[in-house]
This record gives structure tokens, sequence and C-alpha cells, in this order.
């Protein structure tokens, strides 16, 4: 699900930066953020990618295309998502997010909740056999693991844009804290004809101040990192 968020939030900016989109763009995985962004800052709405969170790309490639190369209905599919943001519960709702008919994802459970079941169902991993992983695709990227890390989606992204736009790999990325804004981060990526300029926010109370200053013209970016959960 990671990859195909970078793979897609990548390629979005690129044809924004080539054919003047709406910039800055704003990374749009965190439901948090999206909701906090409807209520606070409809202004930036048309900023926000358009591309669904991780777990949400995954559901609906299951009813589709899984679906289809199975010759399952996907009515009879039943997807459980398993993740630490309890925000994720309501963005499963949501009515946006349902691409075959069915919403994409029909349950989510938090990682605590997972924990709860596993303890009452007196499962013991130590004494689980080995069992291969059950994949629905390929193998997953480096880009992907370091998607929920602070920062992870906006350098997983950057790193894609680089290497279709050059053909090399970007080895180093120099984020460092904004001048005079604690909890704030910047970066830039040279691309060759252009200098992509980004910034990472996290929790609302630095989404808020990031926000006011690019209203204020004070600040101008090309990329924005935006999640709703501090860290």
């Amino acid at each position: 699900g990671a990859d195909m968020t970078i793979m897609e939030e990548g390629t979005e900016l690129l044809n924004r930066l080539k054919q003047g989109g709406k910039l800055p763009m704003i990374t749009s995985c965190s439901p948090g953020w999206i909701k906090y962004c409807e209520h606070n800052y409809p202004d930036f709405l048309d900023n926000l990618s358009t591309c669904k969170s991780p777990h949400e790309m995954v559901g609906a490639i299951i009813k589709s295309y899984y679906a289809e190369k199975n010759n399952i209905d996907p009515k009879n599919i039943f997807v459980v998502s398993v993740m630490p943001c309890t925000a994720k519960k309501f963005e499963a709702e949501r009515p946006e997010l349902a691409a075959t008919g069915y919403q994409d994802v029909d349950a989510v459970l938090t990682t605590r909740e997972l924990a709860r079941m596993i303890k009452q169902a007196n499962v013991d991993f130590v004494d689980l056999e080995d069992e291969a992983f059950d994949p629905i695709f390929g193998d997953s990227t480096g880009a992907a693991v370091i998607f929920g890390a602070t920062g992870g989606v906006m350098e997983a992204a950057l790193r894609t844009v680089y290497e279709v736009v050059t053909g090399t790999t970007l080895e180093n990325i120099d984020i460092k804290e904004a001048r005079g804004l604690e909890g704030i981060k910047e970066l830039e990526v040279d691309l060759g004809d252009i200098t992509v300029k980004a910034a990472i926010a996290h929790s609302t109370a630095n989404a808020k101040t990031l926000l006011d200053q690019i209203r204020r013209g004070e600040k101008e970016y090309h990329f924005i990192e935006i999640m709703a959960c501090p860290g």
C-alpha cells in the first residue's frame, strides 16, 4: 500500500510541477489531517494530493484487480486493516472511499485492539510454527518501510521523483528544522530544472503554524507532508 501511494503521489507531484498544477501539493494519507483541513483550511483542499491512504489503496485493489483476477465477487470480500491510528476508523467509512460500490475497507482495528484479541484468544507467538507471509502483490521497497516514520512520506515520494527525472538514486536528503519554527522541518531537492522546496509538519498545531505562514505569503513550498499525530 505504501509503495502504491509513493508511486502515485510522486507521479502526481511531478505532473503538477511540469504542468503548472496547484502548489504546494500536500500529502493526503493522514485522515486526521484531512478532517482538520476540511474544517479549518478549506482554501487548501485543492492543494491536497488526490491519492488515497495506503490501506485504502490496498482495499480498493483487493476488491477490484485482485477480485477479478481470482474470480471473486467483491461483495464476498471483507477487508480489515490493522492500524496504529484511530482516525483510520472513520476514514474507512467515508462515502468517497468506495471504488467498487463497496467500502474499500470494511473494518479497522487498532494495534492495541489486535493485541487484546490475541491475548484473549490465548495465542502464544513463541509456540507458533514459522510460516510464509501471504503476499497479495510483489515485494515492497525500502521506501515503503520508511513511510511511517517522521518525514517518511515526503522522503519516499521525493526519492521516487528524483529517480524518475534523473535516472539515478538520491543518496542523501538533508532535512533541517525550519528556522524559528520548532516542530517544522524543511528540505530541498535539486531536480535539475527546478529545486523542489518541501516542508514537514507533524501535529495539527504545527500544521496551523505552517499553513498560516503560507496564507500570509511568508513561506513558499512545492510539497508539504502533514500528519495529524505528533512524531
